[in-house]
């Protein structure tokens, strides 16, 4: 059962359009698998008690010859963020601890519509807050490479689902690399495609003000290959209306490439690992120089600037009369706002000025150089509830040791993230590529050549001793 746990959407999609393996055969894998591991990551939180009657009624529209979809009888995962009709949606939050959504959000209603079944929700950090995944209705979640270790967050229960074969792909949101940094603490791919692509009705807490143009639904999995599928449903007609001609011939484009953005420090295997996709590019025929980009050592605190109190303000209208309901660091934040109302206040229209300004100049400089190769952050996993990380010989606090993510949030740049290297205790560390926005086929191929050059996700054997 575990060798078709472990093959990509890809491969599931063909065997089951072919008839070699039924919908209900994968559904029931993926049920033993996670029987079997799920207790000792507490990465699926929820699971779709109609799953298997789903999977049967995929099988028998086969048997009617009907015209299958995309994704047929392919059970994916959501994040708990986002609602899904009629299974409980909670955002790792007490107020919504039995909230059952009356209708999908659109995004679900797309795969659910290109045949994907929704096998279960995965765990998220309270309210999306990066970087841990944690809180107060389901607990922490573990990463399948070392249970001492955070899968990231706050789409950290989808990353762990996918790394130990619980799910084969699923949706995830970001907006400050909250699919990127689980994706590379997990050693699988993610997509943070750019902001207005995939629609983000239904996600909880809502998007709001300055937070659209940095917010993002995006597609998770093991293999970038899936990563494309689930891009074309998800995105729908709008991918195919805002593609750039750069697409999948990419021998002869500049890369540029940096490890150090001026902002936090990196390890020396993230180093490595940058340089190996570097080089897997370079031998793929791309041109590769060693320069940062402008304007990306702003990143850090145009997010700050921009999101972290329309965030925080939002923290406090969804909690008011109930903060006793929120989470440790729902407490924090409410705590820390309210004492910044006494605070001078940033200029937000000189911020989105500034903003404007700086994107201006990067999207100028894409022209020339149209890829980027970066960390996604300055090293693999921490260990739960760290809030400082040693790094370098410099301390840094959890928040700007993932500045490299943080940037491409501000400035809306599409970015996919996938494993090229892995630490000195066997961490994955995934690298960052990223384009112009709706150049997201030129990442998604750019990804493809450093995984087949470097391999991928690579099962860990640490879940098999359980």
């Amino acid at each position: 059962m575990d060798e078709l746990t472990e093959l990509s959407v890809v491969d599931l999609v063909a065997l089951i359009k072919t008839r070699r393996v039924s919908p209900v055969e994968v559904a029931d894998a993926y049920l033993a698998r996670i029987t079997r591991v799920n207790s000792a990551l507490n990465a699926i939180v929820t699971l779709n008690p109609n799953l298997v009657d789903l999977a049967r009624d995929a099988e028998a529209s086969l048997a009617r010859s009907e015209s299958p979809g995309l994704l047929h009888g392919i059970p994916v995962t959501i994040k708990d963020t986002i609602d899904t009709a009629q299974l409980r949606t909670t955002s790792g939050s007490r107020i919504r601890k039995d909230f059952v959504p009356m209708k999908d959000a659109t995004a679900v209603a797309r795969l659910k519509r290109a045949g994907a079944i929704i096998l279960g929700k995965t765990n998220t950090s309270e309210m999306a807050i990066p970087y841990e995944t944690d809180n107060p209705v389901f607990g922490r979640t573990n990463n399948p490479y070392d249970l001492r270790r955070t899968p990231g967050g706050s789409s950290g229960g989808e990353a762990a689902a996918l790394a130990a074969c619980l799910s084969p792909a699923g949706l995830g949101s970001d907006l400050s690399g909250s699919i990127r940094v689980p994706s590379h603490f997990c050693g699988i791919a993610g997509l943070r495609p750019t902001s207005s692509l995939i629609p983000m009705d239904g996600h909880f807490p809502p998007i709001i003000e300055h937070l659209a143009f940095g917010a993002t639904l995006g597609p998770m999995a093991r293999y970038v290959r899936d990563l494309s599928l689930l891009f074309e449903v998800l995105a729908g007609s709008e991918s195919i209306k805002t593609a750039s001609p750069l697409t999948d011939d990419l021998r002869g484009c500049r890369v540029a490439w940096y490890d150090d953005d001026g902002v936090a420090p990196v390890t020396i295997d993230t180093k490595l690992a940058v340089r190996a996709a570097v080089e897997a590019l370079n031998h793929a025929g791309l041109r590769p120089i060693e320069e940062r980009p402008p304007a990306i050592e702003a990143g850090l605190r145009l997010w700050i600037e921009l999101f972290s109190k329309p965030s925080a303000d939002q923290m406090r209208q969804v909690y008011y009369g109930r903060e006793n309901e929120g989470g440790p660091l729902v407490e924090r934040i409410i705590d820390r706002s309210e004492k910044e109302k006494l605070e001078p206040q940033v200029d937000y229209q000189y911020a989105l000025k500034k903003r404007e300004s700086l994107r201006r100049q990067l999207l100028e400089w894409l022209e020339a150089v149209p890829l980027i190769v970066a960390p996604v952050g300055s090293g693999p996993a921490f260990e739960h509830g760290a809030q400082r990380l040693d790094f370098s010989g410099e301390s840094v606090s959890v928040f700007r040791a993932f500045s490299y993510s943080q940037a491409f949030n501000v400035f809306d740049l599409p970015s996919v993230v996938v494993r090229a290297g892995h630490s000195a205790e066997g961490l994955p560390i995934g690298v960052q590529i990223v384009s112009r926005p709706f150049n997201e086929r030129a990442i998604l191929a750019a990804a493809t050549i450093v995984e087949s050059a470097l391999g991928g996700w690579q099962r860990t054997t640490r879940l098999e001793e359980l």
